[in-house]
């Protein structure tokens, strides 16, 4: 079963940037599992978001090649035509055209202050 799994992924359309995200299998059902927990299916508004929000999904299974295919229209939603960046981000892979990641970097004192607002106050269990 396992290798099954590793061979498995899914990609969609991100919510808030012009990307794709790549999840593996696990990864996607711990997705699915914190979408079940807070999604009534009798709710409208529940509804409409569930239809949009699987409306950008496709399962992905590697080739003989160990290649993966992304459909045609999801790249095309993303803008990705050639060059391509996968960029890691905690526990999936974003998938960017080239032009559209060059452009997402914010100033280094801007980030270094987002940093510190969003990390500056948080105590580690540890200590």
């Amino acid at each position: 079963m396992e290798s099954i799994s590793a061979d498995r992924f899914v990609v969609r359309r991100d919510i808030f940037e012009n990307c794709l995200v790549l999840f593996t299998i696990e990864d996607w059902e711990e997705q699915m599992k914190k979408i079940r927990s807070r999604i009534n299916p009798y709710n409208r508004e529940h509804n409409r978001f569930l239809r949009n929000f699987f409306k950008g999904t496709a399962d992905l299974v590697l080739d003989a090649s160990n290649r993966l295919l992304i459909p045609k229209k999801l790249l095309e939603q993303a803008g990705i035509e050639k060059d391509v960046v996968l960029a890691g981000q905690d526990g999936r892979i974003e998938i960017w055209a080239m032009e559209s990641y060059e452009m997402i970097d914010i100033p280094a004192d801007d980030f270094a202050d987002l940093a510190e607002k969003l990390m500056g106050g948080f105590i580690s269990e540890d200590e």
